[in-house]
């Protein structure tokens, strides 16, 4: 942000509503005039850094916020909205993009939300709303991070903990002292095709014999959740306010999942053993007895104010390249953003050595450095002789912030990186040799006295 004009006017005045502040009353906090402050929210002022320190001290705000609370995510994001198919004919450069942004936010925004709701895969836009997409926009929106979920199961952590060591065992007493649940273990060979499954006739909550330690805590978590949890998660599933049924339920669910990981690990008990063991997974993995997916996954919401832990990003691929799950938490990181991966990042090497970590500092086409780690996950479920799936995880922090790692170790942060991109249609690189496609903002050009290194070149600008 330093480096570059601020133009977030629309974030200002979104925290000063929040704040329930006239202009007049948050530039009299901020020790500016009225009208220099309705001139930021019109983005006909750029913010200082001055302005931004006072703003951080003044309404405990955090500063990175402003860049995930750009317009459809910023102009590189929108870029890559562009990239799709369907306007393959229009010549859009980046001023036209920032002026635009800069001059009508909430259009920009709104296209933003209207693409994303109707799908942007490879296929170009369909007709169908996608409820996936729907749900990933909400959470992200909150920066993966939920406040009141991570305080409730907080509190009941710390009781659970009181009574007992085991939490999985504390979870089974709990619900079934409080709310007449018991938990049964059943055979593969009675739930072939289920995991959990809730018998209210019975009053069970059943679970397959094939689930681990790990996911067996999850899953009674994630039903104690729904029932202690309930206004928390219906708060949240109404102030997000969704139309389609499915959306909203998968909301609901993910919210309950939320409140599961959250309890196995929670949030100040976390933050502290990640901040002591350099955020190693493994080390936090027997901790707290969850699996590597989880662990991950929670790395990504540690976003309370004033006990902040590092800005991750995570995501899941298969070995088709397909993405499961994306989670940019508070990174803003396009690796997390983008709907394809370069085949140079290592994430899809994880599947050559299953259950081995991959390290890589890898470079994207701004100049923007992370390192990542990938290694391969297992779902549970599975009987001889079936399908078994296998999936890889990826997760990674911006190089600035890495250096006490654990994962970091032996790599020189500040030397060669891997230069990658988003995926060969929004990628720019010239002479990639391992290009499959050219890329969607540029004209191909054919010279038959010319090969260069990639089958594909193509104009400028």
């Amino acid at each position: 942000m330093a480096d570059r004009k601020l133009l977030a006017g629309h974030a200002v005045r979104r925290l000063r509503r929040k704040a329930g502040l006239t202009q007049a009353a948050m530039a009299d906090a901020l020790a500016i005039s009225p009208s220099y402050l309705n001139l930021i929210e019109r983005n006909q002022r750029p913010i200082s850094a001055t302005l931004l320190v006072k703003l951080a001290e003044a309404f405990d705000f955090d500063p990175r916020a402003l860049a995930a609370a750009e317009p459809g995510g910023g102009v590189d994001a929108i870029r890559r909205r562009l990239t799709d198919p369907m306007f393959a004919d229009l010549e859009i450069d980046r001023n036209e993009l920032e002026e635009w942004l800069a001059g009508a936010p909430g259009g920009a925004e709104a296209f933003a939300r209207a693409f994303d709701a109707r799908g942007s895969g490879t296929g170009g836009v369909t007709d169908a709303p996608d409820p996936v997409a729907t749900v990933r926009r909400e959470i992200e929106r909150w920066r993966g991070y939920f406040a009141d979920l991570d305080a409730a199961a907080e509190t009941i952590a710390d009781e659970l903990r009181m009574g007992a060591g085991d939490l999985y065992g504390a979870i089974g007493e709990r619900l079934r002292v409080k709310h007449q649940l018991t938990i049964r273990i059943l055979p593969v060979d009675v739930m072939p095709d289920l995991l959990r499954r809730l018998d209210l006739h019975a009053r069970q909550l059943q679970l397959s014999e094939t689930l681990d330690s790990a996911s067996r805590t999850f899953a009674a978590a994630f039903q104690l959740a729904q029932i202690e949890a309930k206004a928390e998660i219906d708060a949240l599933a109404k102030g997000a306010a969704f139309t389609d049924r499915a959306a909203d339920r998968l909301l609901r669910r993910y919210l309950a999942s939320y409140f599961a990981a959250a309890l196995m690990m929670p949030y100040a008990r976390f933050l502290r053993a990640c901040e002591g063991t350099g955020y190693d997974i493994e080390l936090l993995q027997r901790r707290f007895g969850a699996g590597f997916e989880q662990v991950a996954h929670r790395l990504t919401t540690l976003q309370r104010v004033g006990a902040r832990g590092l800005p991750f990003f995570m995501v899941r691929i298969d070995r088709a390249g397909q993405s499961s799950k994306r989670f940019a938490g508070a990174s803003g990181a396009p690796l997390a953003e983008a709907a394809a991966r370069c085949p140079l990042w290592r994430i899809h090497h994880a599947f050559d050595r299953p259950g081995a970590l991959n390290v890589q500092l890898v470079e994207l086409e701004d100049g923007a450095r992370w390192l990542t780690m990938a290694r391969t996950v297992t779902p549970l479920g599975r009987r001889y002789g079936a399908v078994q799936a296998e999936f890889a995880v990826g997760l990674g922090v911006a190089a600035d912030h890495a250096g006490s790692l654990a994962f970091a170790r032996g790599v020189d942060l500040a030397g060669e990186a891997t230069p990658i991109g988003l995926g060969c249609r929004a990628c720019l690189r010239e002479a990639c040799p391992q290009r499959s496609a050219p890329p969607m903002a540029r004209a191909l050009t054919i010279d038959e006295r010319e090969r260069g290194i990639s089958a594909f070149t193509f104009g400028g600008d």
